[in-house]
């Protein structure tokens, strides 16, 4: 891993594209599920799908995130266990 590598971070733009997609889709879903002719039971349960969906996606992503940064971490320390022992190795060290 190069120290001189840019770290991955999002624009404030993707970051408003993403939140008003997500808005975008909730209330597209949510006037669906209101205004479908069904029977009320048919739209609570849409409902609490829906919700149960989007819930679901939001431990999903942390999940995903989490296990990312945790590789990342782990391959940085890795990196410095390496960087340490080449600094240390000194390779005209007679062995006695």
């Amino acid at each position: 891993m190069d120290k001189n590598s840019p770290s991955a971070k999002n624009t404030q733009a993707f970051f408003v594209q993403a939140a008003i997609a997500f808005g975008v889709a909730l209330v597209g879903v949510a006037w669906a599920v209101l205004f479908l002719p069904l029977d009320p039971w048919a739209r609570a349960f849409l409902g609490m799908t829906s919700l149960f969906l989007v819930s679901s996606t939001f431990t999903l992503g942390k999940v995903v995130r989490d296990n990312q940064e945790s590789q990342s971490v782990h391959q940085r320390l890795d990196q410095a266990r390496i960087d340490r022992l080449l600094a240390e190795h000194d390779p005209f060290k007679q062995i006695a």
